[in-house]
């Protein structure tokens, strides 16, 4: 077989969407003739764990990881923070708001402005100099660096400059952005000095002109890394897994409860405001639905989450799950009567599919979306018939939606709704990304 060198900082068993793209190419790399061959951290930090996604890495897969040293350690001494415990928390993602009193700015600059581009940075220079001497003995066919972090596309640029600096040749380079770098929509709350975002956009540059093709997740951001480069950039969109979605046996699919589901992360800057003022109403209302109505959130949840949940009259209707495995949140994922999507109330955020929304097509459930209505992820629902994506601000939508849903549930209609799903399969995906591996 051929041998892809996959440069990432997330492996299981660390858990979590970040891990899954390239685990699941990873899975079905072989079965197209290429082996693949992982570069990690020993000791990354870990927010969440998920042994479960161990069983996905196929038993060709050559592991390689090498000791990391990081600040986190330090940083949450000094300005707080939780671990690895999968639940509620103020704050699951400080750096996606501004504002806050004096220690979180303070923490914000600090890790913006010391750690270019990242706090991993500190692992490029010895990851070069280790990838350096295993090529010598352990050639590959090709590399791929995903990010964020984005320190990783830094270690393959640095390693193709001293390939060739030592008059080797380097492989061909695969530059795959899961987010967008500079145009994220937390790269603003940084609190950058204005040397250091010209020090983003410079590193950026280089790994647009550097890769020999950059690979991007969204039609969007593969337009705005298209007109930022003369490289070749190519889209291969996040996807689902269908050895993850097994049918559901009847007991299982039909719920006794009209659940409202909601996997990952759910940070406060997507609280749907929208949707919990229509259900406190309608549950005021309907004392069926009060009685039935179930909202499920699975993974990191944020506390003000929780706090307007409750606010509404809801807080006899939650279950907040944390974090599960992979395999159980695909089977609640399927047993929902609606998937919630909210999205955050970002301007960049129009341009991100984020990776659950192929995994929501995957359970053939009705998805409800609120945010940004003419964004990536509201044409790919609309294209897939899986759903509709409503504006922050509307609420009798969101409540027509939910109202024709619970008629729906009440009549005993529940079964799996068809979808354009296949071609966001991995299977397909893996195919994709084998052709363009194989391009001369």
């Amino acid at each position: 077989m051929k041998r892809l060198l996959i440069i990432s900082y997330y492996w299981p068993p660390t858990g979590g969407s970040g891990v899954q793209r390239w685990v699941k190419f990873a899975k079905y790399l072989p079965a197209e003739g290429w082996q693949p061959v992982i570069y990690t951290p020993l000791n990354p930090e870990r927010l969440a764990e998920d042994d479960s996604l161990s069983a996905d890495v196929p038993a060709c897969a050559e592991v390689i990881r090498t000791p990391i040293r990081e600040p986190y350690a330090l940083y949450r001494r000094i300005f707080g923070g939780k671990g690895s415990d999968g639940g509620a928390q103020r704050e699951v993602n400080p750096v996606s708001r501004s504002g806050g009193n004096w220690k979180k700015k303070l923490s914000l600059f600090l890790r913006g402005n010391c750690f270019v581009p990242d706090p991993r940075a500190g692992w490029i220079r010895p990851s070069v100099a280790f990838l350096l001497k295993y090529l010598e003995e352990h050639p590959v066919d090709a590399i791929v660096t995903t990010g964020p972090p984005h320190s990783m596309h830094l270690i393959g640029r640095d390693l193709c400059r001293a390939l060739k600096r030592a008059g080797k040749p380097c492989p061909p380079w695969y530059a795959d952005f899961r987010d967008p770098w500079t145009r994220m929509f937390y790269f603003k709350h940084l609190a950058l000095l204005p040397w250091n975002r010209r020090r983003h956009e410079k590193l950026e540059q280089s790994v647009l002109d550097e890769a020999t093709r950059v690979i991007s997740v969204s039609p969007p951001v593969r337009d705005d890394f298209q007109a930022a480069t003369r490289t070749p950039v190519e889209l291969i969109t996040n996807g689902f897994d269908p050895d993850d979605f097994p049918p559901l046996p009847e007991e299982e699919r039909v719920d006794e409860w009209f659940t409202l589901v909601h996997t990952g992360l759910f940070a406060a800057d997507g609280n749907p405001l929208n949707l919990w003022q229509a259900l406190g109403d309608m549950c005021r209302e309907d004392a069926r639905l009060r009685d039935c109505l179930r909202l499920r959130l699975a993974g990191k949840v944020d506390g003000e989450i929780l706090d307007a949940i409750r606010r509404a009259g809801l807080g006899d209707n939650l279950e907040h799950l944390g974090y599960l495995p992979h395999s159980a949140v695909t089977a609640l994922q399927q047993s929902a009567s609606v998937l919630l999507l909210p999205l955050r109330r970002e301007p960049e955020y129009a341009a991100v599919l984020p990776g659950k929304i192929f995994e929501y097509l995957a359970a053939a459930r009705p998805v409800l979306g609120i945010g940004q209505s003419e964004g990536a992820a509201a044409r790919l629902l609309r294209d897939a018939a899986a759903g509709d994506m409503f504006d922050w601000d509307r609420s009798a939508p969101v409540r027509a939606f939910i109202e024709n849903e619970w008629q729906r549930w009440l009549a005993g209609e529940r079964a799996p709704r068809p979808s354009a799903a296949a071609k966001y399969s991995r299977v397909e995906l893996t195919r994709q990304l084998v052709a363009l591996l194989n391009q001369k």
